[in-house]
């Protein structure tokens, strides 16, 4: 089925639409939810709480991308179970997404000191659109899931070194333009 169709489902409030993204997207979410969270049983109710807020949320919303829309959606579930769980992974090759993210700004600055998450996000969404397709794939892959350098290295065949390149380029990228548009870092 179509994601324009099980919109209308949404939109219509017919209750199908919550067993068409169960068979379509579960698996996506599992993954998504895996990333961030060991055990299945938090998986699991994450994925409810993701069923119930997309039936509360659309209408009004009219996500553009429901792939996108549920894949944030679960993601944002996961880190929220995370926190209320206090069980972030802390092991020799992990950090957060968000902690990793935050070392985007140099000089000892952080991004939680304080300037709009929208226009951040803007500014974000611009540097992946100018970078290559690869690079876009590894940055998505590593802040957005959250997955380390080396499976990323491992499931698009590149050395973790030409990972780790990528992101870097990109992290200094994106704080240039943060600089350079004056969003208070």
């Amino acid at each position: 089925m179509t994601d324009e169709k099980i919109i209308e489902m949404f939109w219509a409030r017919d209750e199908r639409a919550l067993n068409e993204t169960q068979d379509k997207y579960k698996d996506l979410c599992m993954y998504v939810g895996a990333q961030i969270l060991a055990s299945n049983e938090d998986r699991e109710e994450c994925f409810n709480d993701l069923l119930l807020s997309l039936w509360k949320s659309i209408p009004p919303e009219k996500p553009s991308n429901l792939r996108s829309y549920i894949g944030r959606s679960m993601r944002n579930h996961a880190l929220n179970r995370s926190r209320d769980n206090n069980a972030w992974k802390r092991g020799k090759n992990y950090q957060t997404v968000g902690e990793e993210f935050l070392l985007t700004v140099e000089d000892g600055h952080s991004l939680a000191d304080g300037f709009e998450a929208k226009r951040a996000g803007e500014a974000v969404n611009r540097v992946l659109d100018s970078v290559s397709k690869d690079d876009r794939r590894i940055f998505i892959m590593r802040f957005y899931l959250g997955i380390s350098v080396a499976d990323i290295s491992r499931q698009i065949g590149f050395g973790e070194s030409r990972i780790k390149a990528s992101i870097q380029r990109t992290r200094k990228k994106i704080a240039e333009l943060m600089k350079t548009e004056g969003i208070i870092i």
